[in-house]
């Protein structure tokens, strides 16, 4: 029996169905679970560089721009942002989705040792690379702390310097910002020195 003779026999049994599946459809369509931002994971390294005493200029200049030029280098860098404060250069560097993050640390790491003759040659320690968390799933918690009665919020800053600590070692990236660091300055009468050499 030929199936298609059914149809041929119920013309307006086959031209409800055809509607019903076209509504169905339709509403299955509607149903879909789309999604602006899909999940995606994209390989990012984030390349941290601390450089104590050095101002945001100085941080810039010698730090972050030779790391910059290196990096920019490479293969399969789609993007890179950074950023440059008292002390500290933090360079985050996106790799298209068709690069593992392994072969990725593996080039930021030869690119970081390219650098090297580049930085200052008394940084504590080397550029530190940290594996960065999805994206495409980045969000940002801003705490503001103020004590009115703290000389030049010397006790914010030091409840925020023991909390840095801890909150580090749950997410990819903390930033202190803002506050007076503590500075000792000393006025020296060069009499009184060397009368007491």
């Amino acid at each position: 029996m030929n199936p298609s003779r059914l149809f041929i026999l119920r013309p307006v049994a086959t031209s409800l169905l055809m509607v019903a599946i076209l509504l169905a459809g339709a509403i299955a369509y509607r149903l879909l679970p789309l999604s602006a931002l899909p999940e995606v994971d994209y390989p990012t390294i984030q390349v941290v560089t601390f450089y104590p005493g050095a101002s945001p200029d100085v941080a810039t200049s010698s730090i972050t721009a030779p790391l910059e030029r290196q990096f920019g280098q490479m293969p399969g860098l789609k993007q890179m942002s950074s950023t440059s404060s008292g002390g500290a250069s933090v360079i985050t560097l996106q790799f298209s989705l068709d690069l593992t993050l392994d072969v990725a640390e593996q080039e930021v790491q030869a690119a970081i040792n390219a650098a090297s003759n580049f930085l200052p040659a008394d940084l504590p320690a080397p550029p530190s690379t940290t594996r960065s968390i999805r994206r495409t799933h980045r969000s940002s918690l801003w705490h503001h702390l103020q004590d009115d009665a703290a000389a030049a919020g010397a006790e914010p800053r030091r409840y925020a310097s023991r909390a840095e600590a801890l909150a580090a070692s749950r997410v990819g990236l903390v930033t202190l910002s803002g506050g007076q660091r503590p500075a000792v300055r000393v006025q020296v009468n060069p009499r009184a020195l060397a009368s007491n050499a």
